[in-house]
């Protein structure tokens, strides 16, 4: 087992990677996409059951159909909210009608938990922050869209996009190429206590 995490690539990835909102007009191959997934199934996953199941969705009109749903219940929901400078920037965003809460990624996947097993969203939550990671490894941009889990309402996108009744949406990731990004946020340091 590596000790020296300076230098250990995996910990590069950590500190590197950002959610990406702004992507290259180019095709992801289907190898890159099928390594990301390979990622995310091995992540911990409770009593073994591996509760995922996936959707790869190129179809750049579905994914605008999804994302003209979601708008308007966003909208309605956000409006219901507290309000800061960050909240009317979104706003402004979901009232243009060319606006695409995938942000014109290439690639959406659909990181689907089994309704029965209790453990699913936490299994399927671990697997998408693996296939963010490896995404960024393999020079891939991603972002987990939460708002896109709105889907789940309408049963026309969920038979359109292939999700089975048995399961539910944990984690609507976006890939592709990133376009020139911003630098990165910094993080605040954290608050920890150490119990001896």
């Amino acid at each position: 087992m590596a000790t020296d995490t300076e230098h250990h690539p995996i910990f590069s990835v950590i500190r590197e990677r950002q959610s990406v909102r702004n992507y290259a007009d180019r095709k992801v191959p289907d190898d890159s996409i099928r390594k990301v997934i390979a990622a995310g199934i091995q992540a911990p996953t409770a009593l073994g059951f591996q509760p995922w199941q996936f959707v790869v969705v190129r179809d750049r009109d579905l994914m605008r159909k999804a994302s003209d749903y979601c708008k308007p219940i966003l909208v309605e929901k956000i409006e219901e909210e507290p309000r800061n400078p960050g909240t009317d920037i979104f706003l402004a965003a979901l009232r243009d009608p060319e606006y695409s809460i995938f942000y014109n990624a290439p690639v959406l996947i659909l990181v689907l938990g089994a309704r029965e097993v209790v453990s699913s969203v936490i299994d399927c939550a671990l697997c998408a922050e693996n296939m963010l990671l490896a995404a960024w490894a393999l020079g891939l941009g991603s972002c987990w869209v939460g708002s896109a889990a709105l889907i789940e309402q309408n049963p026309d996108l969920l038979a359109a996009l292939k999700v089975p009744d048995d399961h539910q949406i944990v984690a609507p990731l976006i890939f592709g190429y990133p376009a020139p990004l911003p630098p990165k946020l910094e993080r605040r340091e954290p608050r920890i206590t150490w119990v001896p």
